[in-house]
């Protein structure tokens, strides 16, 4: 049986420590671990530590340091922004996608087409976290608030630059044009795509415009489709 991994956002330096009481809760409640039992936990910033069950508890498991790690940072960075949709759970189904494929950075982005401006973040990053651990990975994406779409131009400073849309003027395939540059971010639009006028904004802050097939995707679907391409 696999040794249960967790999320603990702050990870002490003593070698003694005590968990939240969410996962004080899962250890002894749900999985009903005993004393002595292992578990891995994360602080999604790369630093891992394996530990053993002192005290299981429902509200202060104590817990024991056994072995400290630290996986590096993915060497490709890889931002995906994307516009808020109107459906809450294709959103929330892209940026469990997004985790589990391992992309460093969601932007919620705010188009002229978005159908929604805003998002329950704290809802989204526990799916991150969620994602994360079930995929085994030591890093969290970072989540950003929702930007506007010009305050985002304005701001990235990536190696590469892609922005993906329907119109039909001339664009590469992305598959093509994507090269082993360290950072990275592709746009993404909402439904009813960019407006041409974003377009030639995000041309003019050198976003190559790129393609991701021959069908039309929904959003979250792209979203995802531009993570595995770029990874």
């Amino acid at each position: 049986m696999a040794v249960p991994f967790f999320f603990e956002e702050n990870l002490p330096l003593s070698n003694d420590f005590i968990l939240s009481e969410e996962t004080s809760k899962h250890v002894s409640q749900v999985l009903r671990m005993k004393e002595g039992e292992e578990i891995r936990v994360t602080n999604g910033k790369g630093q891992m530590i394996i530990a053993e069950i002192i005290l299981p508890d429902k509200k202060k498991t104590k817990v024991k340091t056994i072995r400290k790690l630290f996986s590096e940072s993915p060497k490709s960075k890889i931002s995906i922004a994307i516009s808020l949709i109107k459906s809450t759970n294709r959103f929330e189904w892209f940026a469990e996608k997004a985790t589990e494929i391992g992309v460093s950075a969601i932007i919620p982005m705010i188009c002229k087409r978005s159908e929604k401006t805003h998002f329950r973040k704290e809802r989204i990053r526990s799916i991150l976290i969620s994602a994360m651990l079930q995929s085994q990975q030591s890093w969290l994406p970072e989540l950003s608030d929702p930007v506007k779409f010009s305050d985002l131009l304005k701001n990235e400073q990536q190696e590469q630059k892609f922005i993906a849309h329907c119109l039909p003027e001339e664009k590469k395939e992305l598959k093509d044009v994507s090269t082993k540059a360290i950072s990275k971010i592709i746009l993404i639009g909402p439904e009813g795509d960019f407006t041409e006028e974003e377009i030639q904004q995000a041309i003019q802050h050198t976003y190559i415009p790129i393609s991701l097939g021959d069908t039309r995707l929904r959003t979250e679907t792209a979203g995802m489709v531009a993570a595995v391409l770029l990874k």
